[in-house]
C-alpha cells in the first residue's frame, strides 16, 4: 500500500465520502466490488475472482486502500473467489456466511453484522434461497446494495442445487432487499447482458420473476420450472470455494516466482526501486532513455545498459538471456512500453521499474556521471 498516492474524486454520501469501483470478470460474468472510505483509506472487497487477483491487487495498492476484508455474497459456483490470495497478499479478514460452513474464514458472518471501514460500513443480511449461506450487503446509509446472487437485473439466482429453496429466496427478497428504500441501488454479484445496476423502484416493478403483480405462488411456479444445466465450473468452483480459494495442495505455482512482482492496475509487472537496488548484480537494468538523456546531468544507474526505446526492436538480441531485466526510463512511462514489447517477445523475466530514474534517484540510490556512449 502507498499511503501518499493520491485518491480519486468520489461521491459523497452519509458518514463520510464513498469510493466505489465496480470490476468485471468476463468469462465469467461476474462483478466485483471495491469500496472504501475516502478519509480513512479503508476499504473492503466483494465478491473477488481468483484468475483477477493481479487486477485487483494492483488498483488497491495504486489507490492507496487499506483492505480490511474480501466479503463474499454465497459459496459460488461458476467461479473461484480470490478471498484467500487477497489475504496472503493483504492480511485482510476472510469474510462470507457463518452458515456457509467454508474453511480459512477469518470473519464468519451472521445476519444484522456490521463491517466497518473507516467511518462507513455495511449491513449483512441474510438472504437464502438461492443457498443457504447467501448474504446481502447493505450500505449504511442504504443508498446501495449488494445483492450476490440472490437478486440479480430483472431476475434472481436460481434455486434448483446448492440448498436452494424458492420460497425461501421469495421471502429473502422481498423482505430483505426490496424493503429498502426506493432509491437504493442495487448490485449483483453477476450480469450476462452489460447491465451493471438496478434499483429496488425497478426490481419491484419490472422484474420478470417477482415484479409487478407477482405473487409468490408465481415465482415458486417460474424458479420450479426453469429446468437450467448446471454451471460447468461447478465440480472445481464449489470445492475451492469451501477452502475460501485456497488451493488444495496449499501452494501454487506463480508466473512472477522470480521477484515480488507487483502488476499495476493495465496489467504491467513492476518492481520497487529498493528491491531492484538489493538484487541489481543478479539483474539486466535496461535502459531505454536516449543517449543525450544519459550523458546529461541525470547520469546512469551504474552498470545499466543503454538501448534507446527505438532502437529495442532490433536490439533486443543483445540483452543477455540468463538473467532478469529490468527496465528503466527516467519516470517508467517509456520503460512500461519497453517491457511490453519484451513480454511479446516472449521473455518471462522483465519487469518495469516502478517510478523510473526519479524514483530511483529520491531513495539516494548510486547514479554515476557518464562522459561518453554508454553500452553496457
Amino acid at each position: 500500500m502507498a499511503p501518499s498516492a493520491p485518491f480519486p474524486l468520489a461521491a459523497a454520501a452519509g458518514g463520510g465520502r464513498l469510493l466505489l469501483r465496480q470490476l468485471f470478470d468476463g468469462e465469467t460474468g461476474t462483478f466485483t466490488y471495491l469500496l472504501a472510505d475516502v478519509a480513512s483509506r479503508q476499504g473492503v472487497l466483494i465478491d473477488p475472482v481468483y484468475e483477477q487477483h493481479p487486477r485487483d491487487l494492483s488498483l488497491i495498492r495504486e489507490l492507496g486502500i487499506e483492505l480490511i476484508a474480501c466479503l463474499d455474497t454465497h459459496v459460488h459456483a461458476d467461479h473461484v473467489t480470490g478471498s484467500w490470495l487477497m489475504h496472503r497478499a493483504t492480511g485482510c479478514a476472510i469474510a462470507v456466511a457463518a452458515d456457509a460452513g467454508a474453511d480459512n474464514v477469518t470473519l464468519p458472518l451472521h445476519h444484522g453484522d456490521r463491517v466497518a471501514f473507516g467511518q462507513r460500513h455495511l449491513e449483512v443480511r441474510s438472504t437464502p434461497g438461492h443457498t443457504d449461506g447467501c448474504l446481502t450487503y447493505v450500505l449504511d446509509d442504504r443508498s446501495l446494495a449488494f445483492t450476490g446472487d440472490a437478486l440479480l437485473v430483472r431476475g434472481c439466482g436460481r434455486c434448483d442445487f446448492q440448498q436452494g429453496n424458492a420460497s425461501t429466496l421469495y421471502h429473502s427478497i422481498t423482505e430483505q432487499i426490496l424493503s429498502l428504500p426506493d432509491h437504493c441501488l442495487l448490485y449483483p454479484a453477476h450480469d450476462y447482458l452489460g447491465r451493471t445496476v438496478s434499483s429496488v423502484a425497478e426490481e419491484k416493478a419490472y422484474n420478470a420473476r417477482l415484479g409487478g403483480e407477482a405473487d409468490e405462488r408465481d415465482f415458486v411456479g417460474s424458479m420450479d420450472n426453469l429446468h437450467l444445466p448446471h454451471p460447468h465450473r461447478i465440480a472445481v468452483a464449489l470445492p475451492a470455494n469451501l477452502r475460501s480459494g485456497r488451493p488444495d495442495d496449499r501452494g501454487e505455482t506463480e508466473a512472477d516466482d522470480w521477484a515480488p512482482i507487483e502488476r499495476s492496475y493495465a496489467g504491467l509487472p513492476e518492481l520497487t526501486v529498493d528491491w531492484v537496488a538489493d538484487h541489481r548484480d543478479a539483474l539486466t537494468l535496461l535502459d531505454v532513455r536516449s543517449e543525450a538523456e544519459v550523458l546529461g546531468p541525470d547520469g546512469r544507474i551504474p552498470g545499466s545498459l543503454l538501448i534507446p526505446l527505438p532502437d529495442l526492436e532490433n536490439r533486443a538480441a543483445e540483452i543477455p538471456t540468463d538473467r532478469p531485466t529490468v527496465v528503466i526510463c527516467h519516470s517508467g512511462s517509456r520503460s512500461a512500453l519497453a517491457t511490453q514489447q519484451l513480454l511479446k517477445r516472449g521473455r518471462t523475466q522483465v519487469a518495469n521499474l516502478r517510478g523510473g530514474l526519479r524514483a530511483w534517484k529520491g531513495q539516494g540510490l548510486p547514479l554515476e556521471q557518464v562522459s561518453a556512449t554508454p553500452t553496457a
